[in-house]
């Protein structure tokens, strides 16, 4: 299989590509929207699901459904089978978020891979997860916008694994891995495929700990272009781990940034891990060097001894309002512990300032 178009000049995420409707690289209508939209504002992601899944307090019975009532397994916990046994709960949670002003959300797919659905004996379920998931973000996407007449986007999202391919999970092993690249993008490309059959607007490949699980899922996702014959928006989102500025994986965000510029992405940033006054310095590096639109979706501060997060909207607003003053913001949007309020407060603060400019492409020789 030819792969030239995931070996492109770290410059060609910059710009928006030409619109040619008769080949696999055209823009879709979404997409055109997509691009006009984030020429004109920052655009809002939504907040954190697991939040809110939480809010419900539901039961191991919720969990199981119908669908699992007899399975050998517990299911509680597993927040994407809900995408089957409980849908107008996943459904009700992005309307929530679309009602408070996001732009994009998010599929309940963050560990919907059959990798981490194995936990639970799940793992031929998911492609119907992925799918299931996609369907239901885009009714509650669908019936936002008719509803507003603001265009508003699925962005599928695929997360990190509950295994490391550059890591060992045996310390008296440093040379062993859990995980293949080759299982990843086996892995990966079931998720990219339910999701897109599914109607996602966008794949993001988010809250990466280990860049080459990431070039795994990113490898797939072109497969996936190229089996399907038509491309979606990438949407790619690190997580550095600690104040020492690094992913789990050793990168510098600089070095994160370098690692994946060969991708023709719609977007590069970070999420989850930090609050946004830890996050700043790790921000400013990806807003300098980026040569595509740059995302920011923080936790609601650090977490409390009791692993709870304790930053309300207003002061998260006046947290990240900084990344908006100095122009470095192409997407927010909120990670874990924010809720439909954060998101308001964060959309009334974005709405004020203007979008980081995307950089002229820099010649090539």
């Amino acid at each position: 299989m030819s792969h030239e178009r995931f070996l492109l000049n770290p410059s060609a995420c910059a710009t928006e590509p030409n619109i040619d409707r008769n080949g696999m690289n055209s823009l879709s209508e979404r997409t055109h929207t997509l691009h006009e939209a984030a020429a004109e504002r920052v655009l809002i992601l939504d907040g954190a699901m697991g939040t809110m899944i939480q809010r419900h307090r539901l039961s191991e019975e919720d969990f199981r459904g119908r669908l699992f009532a007899v399975h050998e397994r517990p299911l509680k916990g597993n927040n994407d089978v809900l995408c089957l046994t409980r849908p107008e709960v996943v459904k009700g949670i992005h309307a929530e978020y679309l009602a408070a002003g996001a732009d994009l959300v998010e599929t309940n797919t963050f560990s919907a891979t059959r990798i981490a659905q194995a936990d639970y004996g799940l793992e031929d379920w998911a492609f119907r997860i992925n799918e299931a998931a996609a369907r239901i973000a885009r009714e509650a996407a669908d019936e936002a916008e008719a509803r507003t007449g603001v265009p508003r986007f699925v962005a599928g999202a695929l997360g990190p694994t509950n295994k490391t391919a550059s890591l060992s999970p045996d310390v008296n092993r440093p040379g062993f891995r859990a995980i293949t690249f080759t299982e990843l993008v086996a892995a990966y490309r079931e998720q990219a495929d339910g999701l897109m059959a599914g109607g996602a607007d966008a794949l993001l490949v988010e809250t990466i700990f280990d860049t080459l699980n990431a070039k795994a899922a990113l490898f797939a996702i072109e497969e996936a272009f190229d089996a399907r014959g038509e491309r979606l928006p990438i949407l790619i989102s690190g997580t550095i781990t600690d104040a020492s500025g690094r992913t789990l994986s050793g990168q510098t965000t600089e070095a994160f940034l370098i690692s994946l510029q060969h991708v023709p992405a719609f977007s590069i940033g970070l999420n989850c891990a930090l609050g946004a006054e830890q996050l700043t310095p790790f921000l400013e590096v990806m807003a300098r060097e980026a040569p595509c639109r740059v995302s920011a979706y923080p936790n609601a501060g650090l977490p409390n001894e009791l692993g709870e997060y304790d930053q309300g909207p207003d002061a998260m607003a006046e947290a990240v309002r900084p990344f908006l003053e100095q122009g470095w913001l192409n997407i927010l949007g909120g990670c874990c512990g924010t809720t439909p309020d954060h998101i308001a407060a964060l959309a009334r603060v974005a709405a004020e300032y203007a979008p980081r400019p995307l950089p002229a492409n820099a010649p090539a020789s």
